[in-house]
């Protein structure tokens, strides 16, 4: 049997780039997507906290209508009282009882006045809350109409962007068995290491992609030649040369419009 044989140098080189496009497209998808589950998420998070705020604010409502009925209960009482003890002054029988049912009259009318008082407190207090409770319900429609729009949105990205990293995800895969192990190796191991997952990139006025450290023109040259694999000395990516990454841009190109 024939041995299979070994791939250049610019075969390797393109089928790194090649494979760094791909996971790059990959990058990307997710990073459209990934923004949008956290703004979903702090939606529903913002809708579920004006709800409880709204189930509060009637909490509240319905505790300060409940005060307010215990003080009228209370001037009912008082006014019983007022009555009982005007009724028991006709049948005093010295000035000492009679003055002291005048006490209670006057405490039992104190009483009342103070009442009165905490009861336009108490409907002063549930008119503001009301406000309250209109503007939170006015803002938690608001925010549910947005968390819909965001919902809607997310769910057609992820139809939209599914099947494609789903295909990307298995070219991905192919692509890294057609590389030899210590490349895809090297590879992974400086995507995680570098800004933007960019382990490969192509030379740019006469920089690295992506950074403003100088090539030597003579390195270029050697880029160019497309004859050993040159990595950046500064950021440790891969090289390539633009007419390279050209070519391999084209090609990716009609290949992700397939999906």
């Amino acid at each position: 049997m024939a041995k299979k044989k070994e791939a250049t140098v610019e075969e390797k080189l393109r089928a790194l780039y090649d494979l760094q496009l791909i996971d790059s497209r990959v990058d990307e998808i997710r990073n459209v997507r990934g923004e949008l589950p956290l703004e979903v998420e702090d939606l529903e998070d913002e809708v579920l906290g004006l709800k409880t705020r709204l189930d509060k604010l009637k909490t509240d409502v319905e505790t300060v209508n409940f005060e307010i009925g215990a003080k009228k209960n209370l001037i009912d009482e008082a006014k019983g009282l007022i009555k009982k003890y005007a009724e028991q002054q006709k049948n005093v029988r010295n000035s000492r009882e009679f003055n002291s049912l005048s006490k209670e009259v006057e405490f039992q009318e104190l009483e009342m006045q103070l009442a009165d008082k905490n009861i336009k407190e108490f409907k002063a207090q549930i008119d503001q809350k009301k406000q309250v409770i209109a503007d939170t319900k006015e803002r938690l429609s608001a925010r549910e109409s947005h968390l819909k729009h965001k919902k809607s949105e997310l769910n057609e990205i992820l139809a939209e962007t599914e099947k494609e990293e789903k295909e990307l995800i298995k070219k991905s895969a192919e692509f890294e068995n057609q590389i030899e192990e210590r490349l895809v190796n090297a590879y992974k191991r400086i995507r995680i290491n570098v800004k933007n997952g960019l382990a490969v990139v192509p030379i740019e006025r006469g920089a690295s992609g992506g950074s403003f450290f100088t090539i030597p023109p003579q390195v270029q040259v050697e880029i160019a030649a497309r004859k050993k694999i040159i990595t950046d000395e500064h950021s440790g990516r891969i090289l390539v040369d633009p007419v390279l990454a050209e070519e391999e841009n084209e090609r990716m190109q009609k290949m992700f419009s397939k999906f």
